[in-house]
């Protein structure tokens, strides 16, 4: 159970660093900044699991390597949503 709340707690805190990155936190309220900093890890590890090694989805929580890739995995999400919605990666 902690280790869900962890994960929820990362991926709003991912999420929230990638809608500012990207500028769209003004849209995005706290639900969608978890949303995003779940899947962007998804994500980033799927399509970076070749760069930073590993073929596992978990990884320690508070590592650099699993909160990078996690990073990028939420900007990669938000830039193919606005891309998708907007015609622009803005």
């Amino acid at each position: 159970m902690l280790d869900f709340i962890i994960a929820l707690v990362m991926g709003g805190i991912i999420g929230w660093l990638a809608s500012i990155v990207m500028r769209t936190d003004a849209q995005q309220g706290i639900f969608l900044n978890i949303v995003v900093g779940c899947i962007g890890s998804i994500l980033g590890r799927f399509l970076l699991q070749g760069l930073i090694g590993g073929g596992h989805l978990r990884g320690n929580a508070f590592d650099l390597r699993t909160l990078l890739t996690a990073f990028l995995g939420a900007v990669i999400l938000l830039a193919i949503v606005n891309l998708v919605r907007r015609g622009r990666l803005r």
